[in-house]
């Protein structure tokens, strides 16, 4: 929760004080004020608590290249979408859009965007998943391949099969993202996933930790990966207030932020997670249903939010929607 002193207040406190140490035959000092501002200063920093935004980038060819969403300035984290096959057999594959053939190896050029992206403090993680639901995890073997096979290719590894190569090139995410919609197989095993991910937190010759993030439905518990959030190993979950009337907004006389604030409540209660993000279209055109307009998102939805502690900030999807409509450069000041 923010907590805000103003200017003015401080400078008629400062008067009052000058006003009553004069009146006793002495002068407020320079120093005096100085120490007086920074402890207001240091009060107000600890009552401050601001969020970030994430975004989906990689599913429309026409919403700019990496480096120039992260040049934005908007985005703290950008999720690539998505790895959209993989398990059951199935070799994984990456799908870009029309940003670049995975399958050709042509994806390798986004090495040096990642970097510049890495290089302003933008975490970049792969999300695996996504609506078109051509993958799942049914059994353990599943899952150590699948794991083995993000390390390398991804993260901190190296290939280590002959000929092996890196679908990014040489760049080395951040994290992995589970936007799981669907699928075959057992849902459970995407908690596996997630520890064996996080068991390679360290490791490598980068030694960077392993980030996980999960994009579930706002009914809770999400049917995909619910399982997976009760391991306690996520570190961002960016639930998805959108396309599902009951949790989401609703606009006019459909009840307002109610049932989206009741689901946020059993979010952020029911999940052991650094941080709950609120995940919204960014434009009307950007799902069916549950755009927030930018005056009701500011007044009726973020002061309750972020009475949380786990409050971290908004998902959107996605970079080319709001690369359309401005909605990211609208709320990042209340974010």
């Amino acid at each position: 929760m923010h907590c805000y002193i103003s200017l003015s207040s401080i400078c008629r406190s400062t008067k009052q004080y000058t006003m009553a140490t004069r009146a006793n035959g002495s002068s407020c000092s320079l120093a005096s004020l100085m120490a007086a501002i920074f402890f207001l200063l240091v009060v107000s920093s600890r009552g401050a608590h601001g969020g970030r935004i994430a975004i989906y980038w990689g599913q429309n060819g026409n919403e700019g290249t990496l480096a120039d969403t992260c040049a934005t300035g908007n985005y703290a984290f950008v999720n690539l979408a998505f790895l959209c096959s993989f398990g059951s057999g199935q070799a994984p594959q990456l799908n870009l859009a029309g940003h670049c053939d995975a399958y050709s190896g042509a994806c390798a050029n986004l090495t040096a965007d990642i970097a510049r992206c890495q290089s302003m403090g933008v975490k970049v993680l792969l999300s695996i998943g996504g609506g078109a639901g051509g993958y799942s995890l049914a059994s353990k073997q599943d899952v150590s391949h699948l794991a083995r096979y993000l390390w390398e290719s991804f993260l901190g590894g190296r290939p280590s099969a002959p000929g092996g190569r890196r679908p990014l090139g040489d760049a080395v995410l951040d994290g992995v993202d589970f936007d799981i919609e669907g699928g075959g197989g057992d849902p459970r095993y995407y908690g596996d996933l997630a520890a064996y991910l996080k068991a390679y937190s360290g490791k490598g010759a980068a030694g960077k930790e392993v980030l996980l993030s999960a994009a579930p439905q706002c009914p809770f518990p999400d049917q995909w990966v619910g399982k997976a959030l009760d391991t306690g190993l996520f570190d961002y979950v960016w639930v998805q207030f959108y396309n599902n009337p009951p949790c989401q907004y609703a606009a006019g006389s459909g009840g307002g932020a109610a049932n989206l604030l009741d689901a946020w409540r059993q979010w952020t209660s029911g999940v052991e997670a650094r941080y709950i993000f609120l995940g919204l279209p960014a434009s009307p055109g950007a799902a069916g249903s549950g755009f927030i307009p930018v005056g009701s998102l500011e007044s009726q939805v973020l002061p309750a939010l972020k009475a949380s502690s786990k409050y971290g900030g908004v998902m959107l999807w996605s970079r080319y929607y709001d690369d359309q409509d401005g909605y990211s450069s609208a709320i990042k000041n209340a974010v």
